[in-house]
């Protein structure tokens, strides 16, 4: 079994970091003007994670490819960690949303798209009634909210290093020792301690998942149907009608999370496995990455939530916005869906995940590496680990970051971006079979270069 040579890491590293800054000069003064104005020279704090000194500053994209402001071209692996799954810039959304800006963007009224859309998701995703809002983040943000209204309850349960967005309730982690929810680290200024709303749980576990809820008093469990944003981490046989049948038996919301999943399918992970949840939230790359996520209940859960919003409280709810369903982005919305993000969409793109996953696994087969591949729709990950993780806490115990940066900004070097913080790579329509086996090339120079 080979092993990374931790000092070759160190060194190739170094060597790493010295050619980014040689070919992004530009991006380098860009990020130094913009800590004139930019709180530590990004919009947006976690950009300084990126590998490399400075985040690299794009210039234009299209298809599969980008170009940054110093010339360099890549292959968009990470394409906006699925915001952009459907490729930079399709000519569909492009010429309808360009069409429509015309005509205005927001009126804080309905249009026609809206109700095609809603259509088009029930027919995806089985969910009679839909909402919007503008990212995933937001709407499970107002899942959560239905589910205690509607329950009358307290509590919500999600999985040991999970991620839906930002919402206050899932930014915790089970405590390694006692078990107990705690604040995730980094966690900045939470509200409250997170055990007085949250039960946190591993995934796959069956009998915790029974402890959490029986006491009666949970409002819903919200859970992605694989776990994605810890890397990709399947569900057992058997765990998805056995949280099903306990959610059903304690009188638990069942709320799935389909923004990262969606890369399974049309109806993302719940109709190509045929789940039954009680909402469905999904977002991200239904609008093209214009700023728009959806929420869906079913027809006896809907009349449910409409009965508990009085028509003259139902603007100060703590659900909505001013800007959530905007024409604009229900037009964009509606070419995504109709034009784009089709059965051929998959139909294309699985076959390459696959080949990109076979072409990393070879290399670790071949050199012996204890690492594993995984695979979900048009979304494939490497691990740095031999088996792979069967819930939260294993995935998170088998993340390396030095080797996470190496690998990222060695591959970034040559010319291909994968999605930041793990090793993830997402398939658009516009990717190649040369892109992929592009991508096996250097995955095996670069992992060369470290034993």
């Amino acid at each position: 079994m080979a092993e990374v040579n931790r000092e070759k890491l160190k060194i190739q590293y170094e060597k790493e970091l010295e050619r980014f800054q040689e070919t992004h000069k530009k991006s380098g003064e860009l990020f130094q003007r913009a800590k004139g104005s930019l709180l530590q020279g990004v919009p947006m704090n976690w950009m300084t994670k990126w590998a490399g000194s400075y985040p690299v500053f794009v210039k234009e994209a299209k298809g599969a490819h980008f170009t940054d402001v110093d010339g360099n071209t890549y292959l968009d692996l990470c394409l906006g960690d699925t915001g952009s799954m459907i490729g930079h810039a399709p000519e569909p959304v492009v010429d309808a949303v360009s069409d429509y800006v015309r005509k205005g963007t927001t009126f804080m009224l309905p249009t026609e798209d809206g109700i095609w859309n809603s259509e088009e998701l029930s027919r995806r995703f089985g969910m009679k009634y839909w909402q919007y809002a503008t990212s995933a983040t937001d709407a499970n943000r107002f899942a959560l909210r239905l589910a205690r209204e509607v329950t009358g309850r307290c509590m919500v349960v999600v999985y040991n290093w999970c991620y839906h967005g930002t919402v206050d309730e899932t930014v915790a982690i089970q405590d390694e020792k006692t078990g107990c929810t705690v604040a995730k680290p980094g966690s900045l200024g939470p509200q409250c301690n997170p055990n007085i709303t949250t039960r946190v749980i591993e995934w796959n576990d069956e009998e915790a998942l029974e402890e959490a809820l029986k006491k009666g008093d949970v409002a819903c469990v919200l859970a992605e149907p694989v776990m994605t944003n810890c890397g990709i981490v399947h569900p057992l046989p058997g765990y998805h009608d056995k949280l099903r049948e306990l959610t059903k038996k304690y009188g638990t919301i069942l709320i799935v999370d389909e923004t990262h999943t969606i890369c399974a399918g049309v109806g993302g992970y719940t109709k190509a496995n045929n789940l039954s949840p009680d909402m469905v939230v999904v977002g991200k790359t239904i609008a093209g990455g214009i700023p728009a996520a959806a929420y869906g209940f079913t027809e006896e859960l809907g009349e449910k939530v409409a009965a508990a919003i009085p028509p003259e409280l139902c603007d100060i709810g703590g659900i909505g916005g001013t800007l959530a369903a905007n024409a604009l982005s229900m037009h964009a919305m509606k070419a995504v869906l109709s034009q784009v993000l089709t059965e051929k969409f998959y139909e294309k793109t699985l076959p390459l995940a696959k080949r990109f996953n076979e072409g990393v696994q070879s290399v670790i087969s071949k050199y012996d590496l204890p690492w594993n591949t995984t695979q979900l729709g048009c979304r494939t990950e490497y691990w740095f680990k031999r088996e792979p993780a069967k819930n939260g806490g294993e995935a998170e115990a088998a993340v390396d970051f030095e080797l996470d940066q190496y690998m990222h900004l060695a591959s970034l070097n040559r010319g291909i971006l994968m999605t930041p913080f793990h090793n993830m790579a997402l398939i658009s329509q516009e990717t190649t079979v040369q892109d992929i086996d592009y991508h096996s090339e250097v995955f095996e120079e670069i992992v060369k270069a470290i034993l």
